[in-house]
C-alpha cells in the first residue's frame, strides 16, 4: 500500500502562486500527497529538491517557482506529476540510481526576456540606518582602506609561475606566524594568470583584481613576487596601482622579482618578511564602526533550497549591515540570468538598471563567442539537488537580495566599493572566481551560502559557510558554519538572522570561521577568455583531430659515436614498459577537491609506505567546476584520464568535492568508454563522505589497505584495460597486489633479494632507447644546439623511443631545430592540408590557419595518451608553459624537458621536469638541470644532452623529489572555454 503523506510535511511552495512545489525529502513513486482536500499520487521517485507538479499544467503553460516562469509543459501535467527536463534526465542517468525515470522529458527550458520599462521607472528606496550604529573589534588601516577583519602578511604571486614560490615563503613562516598573537598568518595567494608572453584579453582586469588585493584592508603587509618583464608583471602592477590611486603608499610592501636561484631568492625573500614581522604584530584589534564590514555574498554547490533558507538568510544580514551604514555585494553575473525582474525590483536609478542589465548582455555575448551560453552553468550537483537549468537556479541565487534593499551600484570585476549600498560585481557564475573579485573590490568578510556543502575559504578574508538544509549541516558540521535548514524545520527567520548577524560580527571580530580552522583556502582569478568576436567557434571544432599515430622521423641523422645501451639509469620494468617510480596518486576532480587531496597526500607520505608504491602524489588544479561544457571539459577529461593511466601510476583515486561538473560519475561514464574499468580505481566525495577529516580517513585506509590498485606498469596498451569481474573483490596474497586487470603481481623488487616474477614490475637498469620524453621550447636555440638536440631526440626515436613535442614550439630561429618538426605530408591523414589548422595566435579575434610548412599537424590531443612509439606532436592550444606542462605529462611521458628554461620553471607533482639551458650565466639550482656548450659544435651538444638527461632521471630515481611546494599543475581551457 502506498504511503499518504501530508503535503506540509513534503512539500514546499516558495511563493503561494507556485504550480510546482519542491520535495523536502526523498519520495517513492506512488506516494500519495494530501493537500487539503485533494489526494494525488508522485507519477515517479521524486528526490530531496526536486519539483512535483501540485496543480494542472496545460501544454504550453508555465512552471511557475517563485511565482516566476522557468519551463514551458510539453505536455498537459497533472497534480503529482514528476516534473523533469532533458538536461535533469540525462544527468541522473549517469548517477548510480536504484529506481525507474521517466522515459522523455515532460517540460522544456524557458526564459522570459526582461526588457526595461523606462517610462515606467520608478527610482527605489535603501533602507533606513539604524539610529544606534554598532561596531565589531577590527584593525584600523586609515580613512582610505577603512577597517580590516584580519591582519595577514601575504605573499602574491604576481603571475602563475610565480605562485609556488609564494606558497613556498609563506610556507617558512607558518610557525612564527603562529607564535605572534596579533597576526592572522602569512598566507600565498597564487594564481592561473600571466604565464604567458602575449597579453591577455584579461589583462587590465587582473591588474585591477592584484592592486584590490595589494590595498586590501585585511592586509597587515604584502610582497608581489614576479619573475620576469612581461604584460603582466611588478611593473605593470605598479603603474596600475598609480594610475587608479590605489592607496598602496599605506600598506607595507614591497615588489620582489625572483631572478636568481630558488634558494637563493627564497632567503632574499624571506628576510623582506621577517622584518615586517614585529611591525604587523604591533597592529592591534580596536572598535571599528561595522559601516566598514563589506559583505561578499556568493553561494556555490547550489541546491533548490538555496533559494528558500540560506541566500533569504545572508540577504537579511546583509540588510543588517547595511542599516549600520556598511556595504554589501552580489556577484555571479551568469547566476542572475532569468531573474532579473526580480533584481530589478527595487533600484537607485535608471542608470543603474541599465547598467546592469549592460553587463548580462555582454556576457551572453561573450558566452556566444565561445560557443557557449548560460544553459552552462548547472553543475552536475546542482541538477542532482533540483536545479533544472539557469533560471530556476537563478531565481534562487537572486534571493541573496532581500526585497527591502535597494540595487545601489554596479561595478565591475574587481572594481574598489568607495561608497556604502548594495553593490552588484559583474563577474563569472564560478564562485571562486567571483570571490576574488569582491576581495579585490574591498569585500572583508565572505557569506558562502552552499547547498551540497562547499568547502570554499579564502586566504586572508574570513568565509561564513551557510547550508540549507539541517541534513547536510549534520553531515557536514565540521566544515560549515551556520545551519539555515532549521527555517525549514520550522524556526523564524527572524531569529536565525539575528543568531546569523551577530556570528558574522564574531567572526569579524576574530573568531575564526570553521574553514579557517581548519587551514583550508582557495583563490582563483576570472580566467582568460580567447575569442573577442565571432567566428573561431567552427574552425576550432572542425580542425583536422589528432589520430595518436607517430609521424615520420626527419632524416637529421642521429649520434653515430654514442651508443643509448650505455646511458643507463633505474627504472621499473614490466614488460616492455617502463616507469621511473610507482606513484600513490590522489586526482582531484575539481578544484575545490584539489587542496583537501595535497593534505592527504602530505599525511601519506610521512606515514610508512604501502606495498608497491615508492610515494604519493596529488593533481591540485582550477578545473571541473565553473568552466563551460564541450570543448574546454573535454580536455580536462582527456588530460586527467592521461595521468590516471600514467606508466607511473601504481595506484590510482578519484576525489570529488561533490557538487562540481565533472564528479565521480561523470569519471566513470568517461573511463568507461576508453574501455577501461572504473573498478581498478578508488572513489571518494568529500561531501558525500562526511567532510574533510571523514574523507581524508577513507582515502588513506584505501591506499593503506593494499586492495586493487590501478598498476599501469603491467597493462597492455598503455593502460587499456577491460572487465574482468571474476577477479574482483579478491584480496591479493601478502607480499602482492592486483594489477588494473585483477591478476595479481609480485609487490617486491630484486632490491630485496627476491627475484621477480615474468611480468610483474622490477627495478632493473634500462636505457635511453626506452624512453618517452616530452619537449618543450620556450627560447629557440642557437643553430649549433638545435642541431645536436635535434640529433639526440631523433636518435631516441630511431632506438625505439618517443619523443613528444608541443605542438606550439618555438623553431623559427634556429634552422636546425625546425627540420625536427616538419612532417612530411604522407604521413598526414587523408584529406588534410598538412598543417594545424588550429589557431596560432595566443588570444582574441578569430583563429588563422598557420602558414604552410611553419607547424606539424598534431599527432596527439592535449593530455592524450601515447599508444604507439615514436616521434609525436602535442596540440597546444595555450601559450601559457604551466599549461603545456600539464598537457605533455598526461601523454604518459616520463619526464619533460624545458628547453630555454628560466628560473621560473614550473615543476610536475608526477614527473621530472628537465631545464635545459645553454646560457653559462643561467641561474638554475635543479640538480636536474641540463647545461650545453653550442660553441663545441653541434655533435658535442648531442652526447652532452643525451647525457645530462640520463643523469637527471638517475638523480630523480634515485635522489630526493623536489618539494612539494615548487610543483605546479594548471589545465588549459583551450581557445573556447570559458567561466560559466
Amino acid at each position: 500500500m502506498s504511503e499518504t503523506v501530508n503535503f506540509s510535511d513534503v512539500g514546499r511552495l516558495p511563493l503561494p502562486g507556485d504550480n510546482v512545489a519542491i520535495a523536502t525529502r526523498d519520495l517513492p513513486a506512488g506516494s500519495v500527497v494530501a493537500r487539503g482536500n485533494e489526494r494525488f499520487a508522485l507519477s515517479h521517485t521524486v528526490l530531496e529538491g526536486h519539483r512535483f507538479v501540485c496543480a494542472p499544467v496545460p501544454a504550453g503553460g508555465n512552471l511557475l517557482s517563485w511565482e516566476l516562469p522557468f519551463g514551458v509543459a510539453r505536455v498537459d501535467l497533472q497534480p503529482g506529476d514528476y516534473v523533469i527536463n532533458e538536461k535533469m534526465l540525462a544527468e541522473l542517468r549517469i548517477r548510480n540510481l536504484d529506481f525507474e525515470l521517466p522515459e522523455e522529458p515532460n517540460f522544456t527550458d524557458a526564459r522570459h526576456e526582461y526588457i526595461l520599462d523606462e517610462a515606467a521607472f520608478k527610482t527605489g528606496e535603501q533602507v533606513a540606518l539604524t539610529e544606534s550604529p554598532g561596531t565589531f573589534q577590527g584593525f584600523d588601516r586609515g580613512p582610505a582602506r577603512g577597517s580590516g577583519t584580519r591582519n595577514f602578511i601575504v605573499i602574491l604571486g604576481t603571475t602563475a609561475l610565480t605562485g609556488s614560490f609564494a606558497r613556498e615563503l609563506a610556507a617558512r613562516f607558518k610557525t612564527q606566524a603562529e607564535e605572534l598573537p596579533n597576526i592572522d598568518g602569512v598566507v600565498a595567494v597564487a594564481h592561473t594568470e600571466g604565464g604567458t608572453d602575449e597579453r591577455p584579453n584579461n589583462c587590465e582586469l587582473v591588474l585591477r583584481t592584484l592592486a584590490g588585493f595589494m590595498t586590501h584592508s585585511n592586509v597587515g603587509a604584502i610582497l608581489a613576487v614576479d619573475s620576469g618583464p612581461g604584460p603582466i608583471d611588478n611593473d605593470a602592477l605598479k603603474e596600475h596601482l598609480d594610475a587608479n590611486d590605489h592607496p598602496i603608499g599605506d600598506v607595507p610592501h614591497a615588489f620582489f622579482r625572483h631572478e636568481r636561484s630558488r634558494a637563493v631568492d627564497l632567503d632574499r625573500a624571506a628576510e623582506i618578511v621577517a622584518d615586517w614581522l614585529p611591525m604587523v604584530n604591533a597592529m592591534e584589534r580596536t572598535d571599528r564602526p561595522i559601516a566598514h564590514l563589506k559583505l561578499a555574498m556568493q553561494c556555490g554547490g547550489s541546491d533548490a533550497f538555496s533559494g528558500i533558507s540560506g541566500n533569504p538568510l545572508s540577504s537579511e544580514v546583509a540588510r543588517e549591515i547595511l542599516r549600520h551604514g556598511g556595504s554589501a555585494n552580489l556577484a555571479e553575473t551568469t547566476e542572475l540570468i532569468g531573474a532579473e525582474n526580480y533584481v530589478l525590483n527595487n533600484v537607485r536609478d535608471i542608470g543603474t538598471a541599465r547598467a546592469f542589465l549592460n553587463q548580462i548582455e555582454r556576457y551572453e555575448r561573450l558566452a556566444q563567442w565561445h560557443g557557449q551560453s548560460a544553459e552552462g552553468n548547472p553543475s552536475g550537483g546542482n541538477l542532482l539537488r533540483g536545479l533544472y537549468n539557469i533560471v530556476v537556479k537563478s531565481i534562487g541565487a537572486a534571493m541573496k537580495k532581500h526585497p527591502d534593499v535597494r540595487l545601489d551600484r554596479v561595478v565591475e570585476y574587481g572594481e574598489q566599493m568607495t561608497d556604502p549600498g548594495y553593490y552588484f560585481m559583474d563577474s563569472a557564475g564560478n564562485d571562486l572566481e567571483s570571490i576574488a573579485g569582491q576581495v579585490a573590490c574591498g569585500c572583508n568578510v565572505v557569506h558562502f551560502i552552499t547547498g551540497n556543502g562547499s568547502i570554499t575559504n579564502f586566504p586572508f578574508v574570513p568565509t561564513v559557510k551557510i547550508v540549507t538544509t539541517s541534513g547536510r549541516y549534520e553531515l557536514l558540521s565540521n566544515d560549515m558554519d551556520i545551519d539555515a535548514g532549521r527555517y525549514l524545520e520550522g524556526e523564524s527567520m527572524e531569529r536565525l538572522a539575528r543568531e546569523a548577524f551577530d556570528y558574522t560580527i564574531e567572526v569579524a571580530s576574530g573568531l575564526q570561521s570553521v574553514g579557517e580552522a581548519a587551514g583550508h583556502s582557495q583563490v582563483q582569478l576570472w580566467r582568460e577568455w580567447r575569442q573577442d568576436k565571432d567566428g573561431g567557434v567552427e574552425k576550432v571544432l572542425n580542425a583536422p583531430k589528432p589520430d595518436g599515430r607517430p609521424t615520420a622521423v626527419p632524416e637529421i641523422g642521429s649520434v653515430a659515436d654514442i651508443d643509448l645501451s650505455e646511458l643507463r639509469f633505474p627504472a621499473w620494468r614490466s614488460g616492455d614498459h617502463i616507469a621511473l617510480e610507482r606513484v600513490g596518486l590522489i586526482a582531484p576532480t575539481s578544484l575545490c577537491a584539489g587542496q583537501i587531496a595535497q593534505g592527504i597526500v602530505d599525511r601519506l607520505n610521512a606515514a610508512p609506505m604501502p606495498p608497491g608504491i615508492d610515494r604519493f602524489a596529488a593533481l591540485p588544479h582550477t578545473e571541473g567546476c565553473g568552466t563551460s561544457r564541450g570543448y574546454a571539459e573535454d580536455l580536462f577529461v582527456l588530460t586527467m584520464i592521461g595521468y590516471l593511466r600514467h606508466p607511473a601510476v601504481a595506484r590510482a583515486l578519484l576525489l570529488e568535492h561533490g557538487c562540481e561538473k565533472t564528479h565521480n560519475d561523470e569519471f566513470r561514464v568517461n573511463l568507461k568508454k576508453r574501455g577501461i574499468d572504473a573498478a581498478n580505481f578508488g572513489w571518494a566525495s568529500i561531501q558525500n563522505d562526511g567532510g574533510i577529516e571523514a574523507v581524508t580517513g577513507r582515502v588513506m585506509d584505501w591506499f593503506q589497505s593494499g586492495s586493487v590498485p590501478n598498476s599501469a606498469l603491467a597493462l597492455p596498451e598503455r593502460g587499456c584495460v577491460v572487465d574482468q569481474p571474476q577477479q574482483r573483490g579478491r584480496q591479493p596474497r601478502p607480499g602482492t597486489y592486483s594489477d588494473a586487470r585483477g591478476l595479481e603481481v609480485a609487490a617486491a623488487g630484486p632490491e630485496d633479494g627476491t627475484q621477480p616474477r615474468s611480468g610483474a614490475p622490477h627495478k632493473e637498469e634500462v636505457n635511453l632507447n626506452t624512453i618517452r620524453l616530452g619537449i618543450i621550447v620556450r627560447e629557440a636555440p642557437p643553430n649549433e644546439a638545435a642541431a645536436g638536440i635535434s640529433a639526440a631526440l631523433t636518435t631516441i626515436v630511431n632506438a625505439g623511443g618517443s619523443v613528444a613535442i608541443a605542438e606550439n614550439a618555438v623553431i623559427g630561429n634556429a634552422s636546425g631545430f625546425a627540420s625536427l618538426f616538419e612532417v612530411a605530408r604522407a604521413s598526414s591523414p587523408a584529406g588534410s592540408p598538412g598543417v594545424s589548422a588550429r589557431p596560432s595566435e595566443p588570444c582574441g579575434g578569430t583563429p588563422q590557419e598557420p602558414a604552410a610548412g611553419t607547424a606539424a599537424l598534431p599527432t596527439l590531443a592535449y593530455g592524450q595518451a601515447i599508444e604507439q612509439p615514436g616521434l609525436h606532436v602535442m596540440e597546444t592550444p595555450t601559450r601559457h608553459l604551466l599549461e603545456i606542462t600539464t598537457g605533455l605529462g598526461g601523454t604518459g611521458v616520463d619526464a619533460i624537458v624545458v628547453l630555454g628554461a628560466g628560473i621560473d620553471t614550473p615543476g610536475n607533482p608526477m614527473l621530472p621536469v628537465i631545464p635545459c639551458t645553454w646560457d653559462c650565466d643561467a641561474q638554475l639550482d635543479n640538480t636536474l638541470a641540463i647545461r650545453l656548450r653550442p660553441e663545441s659544435g653541434s655533435g658535442t651538444v648531442a652526447r652532452d644532452f643525451l647525457t645530462g638527461l640520463t643523469n637527471a632521471l638517475t638523480s630523480w630515481t634515485s635522489g630526493p623529489k623536489p618539494p612539494i611546494a615548487a610543483t605546479d599543475f594548471q589545465m588549459t581551457r583551450g581557445w573556447l572555454g570559458i567561466s560559466l
